[in-house]
């Protein structure tokens, strides 16, 4: 272009790049990511077998991990008896890769003894910094949202207060997808803390976390504005679960506010009745 230097053109790249959530570097070489992960799925497939995990009706959805990742945060998870024990438990995990280039690890936020407890994908890059989730963009969205219903994640009345955390606990590089196996050396722990907390209403944010939570395949535009039952071993009885479109994505296409409204109505119906 006419009359552009080449560190405007160097700025102007560097800005795309931060749009796009590329905001830090991994390595002075270039890695061909679709043919690492053959690889990493081949070794894994050697190395490690699978272990199968079979839910409860209406539980979680069943994944593939190495073995020893799902067996250690089984036995911590499991012996956690209150949320201080599991946060510290998850903190101490060191077999799931994605806390290797994560700041901190992101546990929740909001009131533990809240009736609805949200569930999200991953933390992001402001989650990163903070140690909280949902605290970015997207985060300030959904409390905007919750507030339309007369829900505050910092409320210390339980029945207008809310409380978040996320299906992983560290966030994937670049603010990718958290992997299969990501999440199944994760699902532990997230079974273990909506057991602890109880919650009357159980809500999954965005596409991974419906099909994590709900045990479906379907996409999120299929799962949501449904209510389902969520199971797991030490709970006493099933959960009425719903899942609801990610902030971020809403962000993206305003156009699905309209429907996200009516199931925030729906949340603040059953909470109401529950």
């Amino acid at each position: 272009m006419e009359g552009t230097t080449d560190l405007d053109a160097l700025r102007a790249a560097l800005l795309w790049q931060a749009e796009a959530g590329i905001d830090e570097a991994i390595g002075e070489e270039p890695v061909d990511r679709f043919v690492a992960s053959v690889e990493q799925a081949k070794a894994l497939a050697v190395a490690a077998p699978a272990v199968a995990r079979t839910p409860a009706p209406g539980g979680p959805i069943p994944l593939a991990a190495p073995e020893h990742a799902v067996q250690t945060a089984s036995r911590l998870a499991a012996a956690a008896n209150n949320l201080e024990e599991l946060q510290a438990a998850i903190a101490a995990f060191e077999e799931c890769p994605l806390k290797k280039t994560a700041t901190n690890t992101v546990f929740a936020d909001g009131n533990p003894a809240a009736r609805i407890m949200f569930v999200g994908e991953a933390p992001g890059a402001d989650e990163d910094r903070q140690g909280k989730p949902f605290v970015g963009v997207s985060g300030q969205l959904l409390d905007k949202m919750l507030a339309a219903i007369g829900l505050d994640r910092h409320a210390e009345d339980v029945t207008k207060a809310f409380y978040i955390t996320n299906i992983v606990f560290w966030r994937p590089p670049g603010n990718r997808n958290p992997t299969t196996n990501e999440i199944a050396a994760c699902l532990p722990f997230l079974e273990r803390h909506i057991e602890l907390v109880q919650p009357d209403v159980l809500v999954a944010l965005g596409g991974p976390s419906a099909k994590t939570l709900l045990g479906r395949a379907e996409g999120i535009t299929r799962l949501r504005g449904q209510w389902h039952p969520y199971s797991a071993p030490r709970l006493a009885a099933p959960i009425d679960a719903i899942a609801l479109f990610h902030p971020a994505y809403l962000l993206r296409s305003p156009a699905h506010k309209r429907e996200a409204w009516r199931d925030l109505l729906a949340i603040r119906d059953r909470i109401q009745r529950t």
